[in-house]
Order: C-alpha cells, then structure tokens, then sequence
C-alpha cells in the first residue's frame, strides 16, 4: 500500500499483534480524564469508588473484545463503524447514528481538550491558550495529518513513559513515607475513603461499568483497531489492555493518597499541583509531565483521526465519490477546523471533567442494546434501532430534574432497551405468522 493512498491514513501499513495491539489501546484509552476523574472518584467515592473506577475501563474493553471477534468475522472488509452501520442500516437508520457519533465524537475529543487545559495549566506557569496552541499543533501533526501509521510511531513510545511513570513515581513516594503512616494518616483525616460499605459507590460501579461499555462500543477509534489488529488476536488483545489499563487508576489514586494523608485539601484538581511540588527530584518531575503529555495527546490524536476519518469516508464519502487528492486535502481542513475550535472552546469554559463524563453518560448507555443488536442481528435494521437511542437519551435527560444525575442514565438505558426488545419481538412473531401463512 503507497503512502500516498488514503487507506493508509486509515489503517496504516500493517496488522497488529498482541504486543502492539495492547499499546495502540492503551495510548488511546489513558487518557486526561483517567489523570483527573480517577483521583475525584477516590475522594468521593473512596477507595471503593477507586476499585470501581478501574473496573470500568478494564471490564469494558475485556467485553468489547469478546464483540470483536464476531464484528471482525461478519465485517472483514471494513474499517470504520461508520461502514458496518452502513451495511446493517437503512438510509434513514444510518444518518441517524452518524449524526449522534458525530456529537459523542465531538464531546470526546472536548473533554481531552479540556483535561489537557486543566493539566496544562497546573503544571506550566503559562496562559491556558498559549500552553494549548503548542499541545493542539502537535496533535494535529500527529493524528490529524499523520494517520495511523504516525500515531503507532508514536505508541510504544507513550505507554513506556505512562508506565514509567505510574510504577516509579508511587514507589518513590512509598519507599519514602512509609505504607504503614501513609494508612494511619488517611484513617485519622480522611477516614470516608476506607469505609468500603458506601451504597452510593456501589451504584457508581454498576453506572460507571454501563458508561464505560457504551464508550468503547461506539469509539470509533477502537472499531478502527479491531480491523487493523489479527483477527485471532482480539479477544486476547483487549482483555490484555482491559487488565492493564486498570492498574494506571490505582496507581493515580495511591498517588493522591501520599498527598492527603497527612493534612486536609483545598481542591481536588489542586492536589496533582501539590504532586509535582512534592517530588524533589527533577527526574521525577520531568516524567510526571511527559507521563501527563504522553497520555493526554496520545487520546487526542486518536480521536481526531478517527472523527476526520469517519466524516470522510462515512459523510463526504457517501455524499458525493472523493478522489484520492480531495480526500488528503480535507484531511488537514477538517484537522486543522477540529483543532481550532478545541483551541476556542477550552481557552473559554472551565467544566469539571467527571460530571462531563455523567453528562453524556445518558447517550452512551442508551447506545449499548442498538449496538449490539446492529453487531449480532442478520437483518437490515430500521430506524427504529438508532432512533431508540436517541428516545432513551431524551427520556434520561426529561428526568434529570427530579432524579439525581446517575438515575437517569439507568432510566436512558433501560427506555433503548425497551424499544429494541419490543422491536425484537414483534419482529419474531412476524416471521413466524409469515411462516405459518
């Protein structure tokens, strides 16, 4: 394949194995939202908060990978979601689910932008616009214009320094303070974060493990990964990343544990702040700040490529045939739009990252049962399945002023659910009456 063919942008050179596999998943779900949601779920939720936390992102990708085996057997020929929704839906149907991938796709790659703004912020001494015009740059270099093959490049290199940083920098501090005083400290001023009989963190969990499935069965850039990686890879691959991508959450919540385990705190983002004053060693500090770049731009890239992908191949491409050539140069317009725009939004709004997360927790819950009912059905499906998403989305959100924001999402997976089991039945008792006719 030339490097000059579009397909290459798309899916790269070569297939994946297990190895190489693990680190493309984990550069694209160690994200900025795991840096910063992972210490505010400790702190609101406790460590059992923490534990569910981890158990979100690795038992959804364990789930998605048990899904890809039998997507990559049905749809070999593919590369995006936008493609197999292409397939299995009618016309109707299908921009109906482009349409909300576009929107999730975009809140996405806000709330990258928006930690990389917040980090950049406490760790540099500079204007957020000003840290954020260099970071948004390189990513538009990397994922925007280099594809896939530039953002493997780059992979092996960011998971050595997450994981560098995530097993040097607690052992540092632990060696140090000491395990034993560390817990004594935590009991005596912070003792809500060991009591492990929270109701309220166990309806997390279960919220949270929804959230996290829905997130990765409809992120384009991990349907991307399931055509590029060996087809008798995948399960083993995303189980692998699952079981990896747990430790970095309880790495970064023993973290925010050394701090505060001696004193109270003003604000739970000042607390990272705090870290890197702790360290005194410049080699420490210097890997806290790559670990943090690494991460955060590595999901950024990610997204941007696979949002630039599907609007190309998955909404120009279909409206109207693009040449090679046309296809390169909306590459960089789109990119360079994208970046733009996060460039505006995060210089202006300062949102807490885990509430945007809950946020559209509603659209990613009401997602699952159509996703999986477009992966295992054997027929074109019609609008109803997407529009049951949409409706479920809808019904959550019309609750949220008298329900409390976790509620609602149950409610928005529960109404999708409802109006595809209902189309699933009346659909068999139509073929069999046709049967019997």
């Amino acid at each position: 394949m030339k490097k000059t063919d579009f397909q290459y942008y798309i899916g790269g050179a070569f297939q994946l194995g297990i190895g190489f596999g693990v680190v493309s998943l984990l550069s694209r779900w160690v994200t900025g939202n795991t840096i910063l949601s992972s210490p505010e779920t400790l702190i609101k939720y406790g460590l059992t908060g923490g534990i569910g936390y981890s158990l979100m992102g690795a038992l959804a990708l364990i789930l998605f990978g048990i899904l890809a085996k039998k997507i990559r057997d049905r749809f070999h020929d593919h590369q995006t979601i936008g493609d197999v929704l292409r397939e299995r839906l009618t016309p109707r149907g299908y921009w109906f689910m482009i349409s909300i991938l576009i929107v999730i796709s975009f809140h996405s790659i806000f709330v990258q932008a928006m930690g990389a703004g917040i980090l950049l912020h406490m760790i540099f001494p500079l204007p957020v616009f000003s840290g954020m015009v260099f970071f948004l740059l390189f990513c538009f270099f990397i994922g925007g214009a280099g594809g896939m093959q530039r953002i493997h490049q780059l992979a092996g290199i960011n998971v050595v320094l997450i994981f560098s940083a995530v097993i040097v920098i607690p052992v540092y501090f632990y060696i140090q303070e000491g395990v034993y005083p560390v817990y004594e400290g935590i009991k005596l001023y912070h003792p809500y974060i060991l009591y492990v009989k929270n109701t309220e963190a166990i309806l997390f969990i279960f919220t949270a493990i929804l959230i996290g499935f829905g997130q990765v069965i409809i992120d384009r850039a991990s349907w991307q990964r399931v055509f590029i990686i060996k087809k008798e890879k995948l399960r083993i691959t995303f189980t692998l990343a699952g079981l990896i991508w747990a430790t970095i959450p309880l790495a970064l919540s023993s973290l925010i544990m050394i701090i505060i385990f001696g004193r109270s705190y003003d604000s739970i983002y000042s607390l990272l702040f705090e870290l890197i004053g702790k360290i005194n060693s410049t080699l420490l500090i210097v890997l806290f700040v790559l670990f943090c770049f690494s991460a955060i731009s590595s999901a950024i890239s990610a997204e941007l490529h696979a949002i630039v992908t599907l609007i190309i191949k998955n909404i120009a491409g279909v409206l109207r045939p693009l040449s090679n050539k046309e296809k390169w140069g909306f590459t960089y317009l789109f990119s360079g739009a994208i970046c733009l725009l996060l460039l505006i939004i995060v210089s202006i709004l300062p949102p807490s990252p885990i509430e945007l997360l809950f946020f559209f927790g509603n659209i990613y819950a009401s997602m699952i049962v159509p996703m999986l009912y477009i992966i295992l059905g054997s027929k074109t499906l019609p609008a109803l399945i997407p529009l049951a998403s949409i409706i479920g989305t809808a019904g959550g959100f019309a609750a949220l002023p008298i329900m409390e924001n976790i509620l609602t999402i149950w409610i928005s997976f529960s109404l999708s659910s409802l109006i595809c089991l209902s189309y699933f039945i009346y659909n068999l008792l139509r073929t069999k009456l046709t049967m019997n006719v």
